[in-house]
């Protein structure tokens, strides 16, 4: 069993066969789908790097642990200490690498609409020949002539595609929760308790967003202080109460029976998370009392100690992984895809209620063979065509390597910036997170609303 398998990864790493694990008892798993995973896996690991380049503190470990640390900085020439290889210069030239990797591929990509060719194959298998192609395009990074030049322009690309990688996030999670309600309430017909569940999902996320807003008016909000937190909160709080009221108006419900209160409970609760942390980003204020200036308006558990500190950073870390993550991979389904468009309020035919139902995609129904070389079986379900499109599936990772980039260099406010300060704040972050907040609302409102006002064109 073991020699069969090895010799599957190496066709996987070496040529076109598609990957999967040697263990035979693990799920069976789509071409597709294994395909999609072995680049974000190659994503995050660059992404990990790049955090690993922002944080002194694994610089300075690194520094008191590795032998002979110093002495292979001088011979790699990355400056005392290997001070060329950390920072956010370094972030910038890593994350220019991976864009141009994926960048590449987009453009190597357009147009196919088969799996047989040999660019589906270079596509969907090569792994390791791909692996060392991406790590040479991230040390290319450190050899570009105009060091200076380069950051400052490459500043403004990332800029523009974080934006745009950002407007994509926020246009799938309006899909998200059109996708949540319409599959549960298709469940209904078949068994009642669906409703149940619809209910207290409901409640559960409207509790929570309501939660948050009183922790922020609690902790964010002072009386001589802070006022556009309360602005901000008061207006935010607001706008989720008319989505909400909107949802289920009688108007609404004409173009869009299925319109329930489960979708404004989950954009509430993402727009209070996007508050919230536009709060956490935002400069520190003080106001004197006793004669002495006092913080007021700050993250609870951020007091300045290591632990809070490392709290902080692990939960802004792991929220950044998890976003870039699902955008990546469920914007380029050709469901996702589609509602990035345009989004039609219909139920597909023979649609299935299920707890996961966002694990499912376009080929549930393939039953094509499967590779059973000693390990994960795999279902090879692109013979037919492509299920989803390789060109935008690379440049969504291309926007995201932006994004990334951006983000763990804390925006506009790179030359200070740490992973230990990744929710610290900056005036860029905050109303960078304060906009995301407002697009995402009305963007759903304008989902609601377009069906009406344009009925023809959103039929089913």
């Amino acid at each position: 069993m073991c020699t069969p398998c090895c010799l599957s990864q190496l066709a996987c790493c070496c040529g076109s066969d598609a990957c999967s694990l040697c263990c035979g008892c693990c799920p069976k798993i789509r071409q597709s789908t294994g395909t999609r995973f072995m680049y974000a896996l190659y994503f995050m690991l660059v992404t990990v790097t790049c955090v690993v380049m922002m944080s002194p503190t694994v610089e300075m470990e690194m520094r008191d642990h590795i032998p002979f640390y110093s002495q292979m900085c001088k011979k790699l020439n990355a400056g005392e200490n290997c001070s060329d290889l950390v920072g956010y210069s370094a972030v910038y030239k890593v994350c220019f690498g991976m864009a141009c990797f994926f960048f590449f591929f987009a453009v190597f990509t357009v147009r196919i609409r088969t799996s047989t060719g040999c660019r589906a194959a270079v596509h969907n298998g090569f792994w390791f020949l791909k692996f060392v192609v991406l790590l040479a395009c991230c040390a290319g990074g450190f050899f570009l002539p105009d060091e200076k030049n380069f950051l400052e322009v490459w500043r403004y690309v990332g800029a523009i595609g974080g934006f745009l990688f950002l407007l994509i996030q926020l246009m799938l999670l309006v899909q998200f929760a059109h996708r949540w309600n319409q599959n549960w309430t298709s469940g209904v017909e078949h068994n009642k308790l669906w409703y149940a569940a619809l209910a207290l999902v409901t409640l559960v996320l409207f509790s929570v967003a309501v939660g948050a807003m009183v922790f922020m008016a609690m902790f964010y909000t002072h009386a001589e202080a802070c006022f556009l937190n309360k602005i901000f909160l008061g207006m935010n709080s607001g706008l989720c109460v008319v989505i909400s009221m909107l949802a289920i108006s009688p108007c609404i419900q004409t173009f869009q029976p299925t319109s329930g209160l489960l979708q404004p409970a989950i954009i509430s609760v993402y727009a209070m998370y996007l508050t919230f942390s536009a709060f956490a980003s935002k400069p520190i204020e003080m106001v004197p009392q006793d004669g002495v200036n006092v913080t007021v308006c700050v993250f609870p558990f951020n007091s300045g100690s290591e632990s809070d500190n490392k709290i902080v950073t692990g939960m802004g870390t792991a929220i950044l992984f998890g976003c870039v993550l699902y955008s990546c991979l469920t914007s380029t389904t050709k469901r996702s895809s589609a509602a990035l468009r345009v989004y039609r309020n219909s139920m597909q035919e023979n649609e299935r209620a299920r707890c996961c139902f966002c694990c499912s995609d376009d080929a549930d129904d393939y039953d094509d063979e499967e590779n059973t070389a000693g390990g994960q079986n795999v279902i090879y379900d692109e013979r037919d065509g492509t299920v989803y499109s390789y060109a935008y599936f690379h440049f969504v990772f291309f926007l995201g390597s932006l994004y990334v980039m951006m983000t763990v260099t804390n925006w506009f406010h790179y030359d200070n910036a740490k992973i230990e300060r990744l929710l610290e704040g900056s005036w860029s972050v905050f109303w960078i997170k304060m906009a995301s907040c407002w697009v995402c609302l009305f963007l759903y409102m304008w989902t609601l609303v377009a069906p009406m006002l344009f009925p023809k064109r959103f039929e089913a």
